[in-house]
């Protein structure tokens, strides 16, 4: 049975939970790696279960790892927990199918977002109820970007006022997302590039500093010191 949070919420989330995080080095996976004593997945959830919206949160986890994981989010919110797969692709594609009848709008959102406020999952959401079909929150790129080829040559620089650096959760309607997901071919890094390839207009939203992706040590201790400092 599927656990549920908010019986009167038009929202269900996936958290696709089940990679390595190869880049954090040796250790855990990286969605149970620690953050001031408490894995990240945990961190996101609680977040995630603070937004009025969602009445489902399906997590994908490491296959030997679902019994322990169902435990460790048990005091933390009601949550399905189901087996993830060798691509994040096939993770998601387990927690859609999870899904009860009832939520019309799905976020897929990154474990390793640990910190992304509630206010974020409410905006995503709130912008597909309003009758978009796929929603991504996103952030100016502030660097100079440099096109590089053969021989770390530079080829150009990069008109980066048409960029943007793209954050989960990403929210579709529950039709757009199951359509992509069915028809998905090769692995993408993320579900708006399924919906895109389907010919789906994708909109944006404002992100949040605080839906920073912990990837490597040093996003650890960065996201260390945002919670040390009330964030």
């Amino acid at each position: 049975m599927t656990a549920q949070l908010n019986p009167r919420g038009d929202v269900a989330v996936l958290v696709p939970a089940a990679g390595a995080g190869v880049r954090l080095g040796p250790g855990r996976p990286k969605a149970l790696r620690l953050l001031a004593g408490e894995p990240l997945l945990v961190h996101a959830v609680r977040r995630l279960a603070a937004a009025p919206s969602v009445h489902t949160i399906v997590v994908a986890a490491p296959a030997a790892e679902v019994t322990a994981v169902r435990e460790l989010l048990a005091p933390v919110a009601p949550v399905t927990v189901v087996p993830g797969g060798a691509e994040r692709q096939a993770s998601v594609a387990a927690a859609l199918a999870a899904v009860p009848a009832g939520p019309t709008i799905i976020l897929v959102h990154d474990a390793a977002r640990a910190l992304t406020p509630a206010e974020l999952v409410e905006s995503v959401a709130a912008a597909v109820r309003s009758g978009r079909d796929a929603v991504i929150p996103v952030l100016p790129v502030v660097d100079t970007i440099k096109e590089v080829g053969a021989g770390e040559v530079v080829l150009g620089t990069v008109d980066r006022s048409a960029l943007r650096a793209v954050q989960t959760p990403q929210g579709f309607r529950r039709a757009v997302l199951t359509a992509a997901h069915a028809a998905a071919g090769d692995p993408l890094t993320d579900d708006a590039g399924l919906v895109e390839k389907q010919g789906i207009t994708v909109s944006c939203v404002p992100g949040s500093e605080y839906a920073l992706k912990i990837t490597r040590p040093f996003d650890l201790a960065l996201a260390e010191h945002l919670l040390a400092a009330g964030g």
